[in-house]
């Protein structure tokens, strides 16, 4: 078949990553014990890996739970940067599985007891489920119990790390507690404490990190994930990437493929900061960049600058995250490139409509036959940084020879600009959080097996 669109352009893939750290924090932090770099696989959502893995879903079974799930993170994004908050507990978060996007191997203890953790740069505390439970969640691992660990020790009340739970923070033994509260009904809570955690690393090694300060999770109400818990990696003093040097990269491949093999995390000295870099600030401990435009066809569009800050009283704004899969642009920015891609598509392609998302642009076609030579949407950030989105990371498989565009608008009354999980694919993407710096690199992921 001729291609519907002229020249193709660089449309080289190559693996995005999926950026998050471990929580290594100790009673003293001079106790802890850094290795210098701790390389671990990632595991998506959808791999043939993952506890969430239906083998027998459709496209369209899958293109929905990515939509729901998508729309359930932008609105705890939302609801996180709109309030002022000084730990997660208060942010109001939406747990389940929404954020269920990238999950890492572990083991906790001595001896070790293998876990799977989510992958979270939107809030901060390590937590696993641990026994006794009064409530106990379903989870694909052993439940840790702490008592047989002989590194297990429980964090006293006047540790700098204890600000978890401010109110009522201290059991009758003078031990931390912590209590997170989520806005979909989730509670989980129980005790700080300082652990061994071995992670596994990309060569099949074993990597230890002894000391680390994390939630040992007693009591948990609604909460359903096939993983132990939540890993955080924001940027507070409680999460594992600040302990680990401030440092951490991730590259992600092809999310639609169930074998691929070489999503990969990297905490430490080792974290891969390549490539160009644009300022990264933190608010309401999440992760900003600076916007500045949106490019098609080497062409930058007519979009206010505006559009794309986050404004005094805290709305708005452009966040990066991992449990995001879609974008989402507010309005302004969406209907200008929403117009801008109909143009291209005008003539081409049949327009549909889709009840579930009436805003999304679809189109009945095949991606890799019908969009071949489809020019690159480009993020712009400041200092020259760019996200180049080919057709891969632009549109979403929705149905049997139907697509839909994975940049969407975000609801009414949420002003959130998102970069999620799709417009990263084929990117080594590095976080310094020392110099505020986010570093993005296209590079094939394998590269970095070696």
């Amino acid at each position: 078949m001729a291609a519907l669109f002229p020249e193709p352009v660089r449309l080289s893939l190559t693996n995005f990553a999926i950026f998050l750290n471990l929580l290594c924090l100790t009673a003293t932090a001079s106790t802890i014990e850094r290795p210098r770099s701790i390389a671990t696989k990632l595991i998506h959502r959808d791999s043939a890996l993952s506890p969430y893995y239906k083998p027998n879903a459709t496209i369209k079974d899958r293109a929905m739970h990515t939509l729901k799930t998508s729309m359930a993170r932008l609105a705890y994004l939302g609801a996180k940067s709109n309030v002022f908050v000084t730990d997660d507990t208060r942010a109001g978060l939406v747990a389940e599985d929404n954020g269920a996007q990238f999950m890492a191997s572990f083991s906790i203890g001595e001896p070790p007891v293998p876990q799977l953790l989510t992958i979270d740069t939107g809030s901060n505390l390590l937590w696993v489920q641990c026994l006794p439970c009064t409530k106990c969640f379903e989870q694909a691992s052993p439940i840790f119990d702490p008592s047989k660990s002989s590194t297990y020790t429980t964090l006293q009340c006047n540790s700098p790390y204890c600000t978890i739970s401010p109110s009522e923070k201290c059991d009758p033994s003078n031990n931390c507690k912590f209590s997170h509260k989520y806005l979909d009904g989730t509670d989980v809570a129980g005790l700080l404490g300082t652990e061994k955690f071995t992670l596994e690393t990309s060569d099949e090694g074993i990597s230890p990190v002894t000391n680390v300060v994390f939630g040992c999770a007693h009591d948990n109400d609604c909460y359903n994930g096939q993983p132990s818990g939540i890993l955080g990696l924001g940027p507070s003093n409680i999460s594992l990437a600040t302990q680990l040097e401030s440092k951490f990269s991730y590259c992600i491949g092809s999310i639609k493929d169930p074998k691929y093999p070489h999503n990969q995390l990297i905490l430490g000295d080792g974290a891969k900061i390549e490539g160009l870099s644009t300022p990264l600030e933190v608010y309401n401990d999440l992760y900003y960049l600076t916007l500045e435009g949106i490019s098609l066809s080497e062409r930058r569009l007519e979009i206010d600058p505006e559009i794309f800050k986050r404004t005094p009283s805290g709305t708005g704004g452009t966040v990066i995250d991992s449990g995001t899969t879609l974008s989402f642009l507010a309005k302004g920015a969406y209907d200008v490139l929403s117009a801008e891609v109909q143009k291209l598509m005008d003539g081409k392609l049949e327009k549909v409509e889709e009840p579930d998302i009436p805003s999304a642009l679809c189109y009945k076609g095949i991606i890799s036959q019908d969009l071949v030579g489809f020019p690159d949407v480009v993020l712009n950030f400041a200092d020259g940084a760019e996200l180049g989105l080919d057709i891969e990371s632009l549109f979403q498989e929705y149905g049997q020879n139907e697509f839909c565009m994975a940049l969407q608008e975000s609801p009414v009354g949420n002003d959130l600009n998102v970069v999620g999980i799709m417009a990263q694919q084929f990117y080594n993407v590095a976080y310094d959080l020392a110099a505020n710096k986010v570093y993005f690199q296209r590079i094939d992921c394998e590269l970095l097996d070696d």
